[in-house]
């Protein structure tokens, strides 16, 4: 038994599975380059209103707390369906808004960010952008 599995033996099995590993990589790579921009609404991202709602969604930390497509912090709800959820734009900026200038005491809260108006159709230009991608049926549910 010790003869047949020989140095060479287990060379040769290394390098086949590395290539035909290497192989199945390369094309998975090719067929997710095909597919994604069929999916993507890269004419959406171009919107100045989406570009400066997603550096607020940043610069104010805000996937410390939520999630957005399933990434992020799970202290608050997930955000990638959340103009779908609230019913429009407008009542995303309005529930932002409506948030105490104090928390809530023994309850976790957002805190007021203090947003202008055209902050809040900036963040909310962007989650709505968000809410249109094709994320594979993500969220599976209205509510996050």
């Amino acid at each position: 038994m010790s003869e047949a599995f020989t140095t060479s033996t287990a060379r040769n099995i290394f390098y086949g599975g590395t290539m035909f590993f290497l192989l199945v990589f390369l094309a998975l790579t090719y067929q997710t380059e095909q597919v994604i921009p069929k999916r993507d609404k890269r004419e959406m991202l171009a919107d100045p209103m989406v570009v400066a709602g997603k550096k607020l969604w940043e610069t104010n930390n805000c996937i410390g707390c939520h999630t957005l497509l399933g990434e992020g912090a799970y202290f608050a709800p997930e955000l990638g369906n959340v103009v779908k959820r609230l019913g429009s734009k407008e009542a995303v900026m309005g529930f932002i808004q409506s948030r105490p200038a104090e928390g809530i005491p023994g309850r976790r809260s957002m805190p007021q960010f203090n947003f202008t108006e055209q902050q809040l159709k900036e963040i909310a230009a962007f989650l709505d952008y968000v809410g249109q991608i094709d994320a594979a049926k993500w969220p599976p549910n209205i509510q996050g």
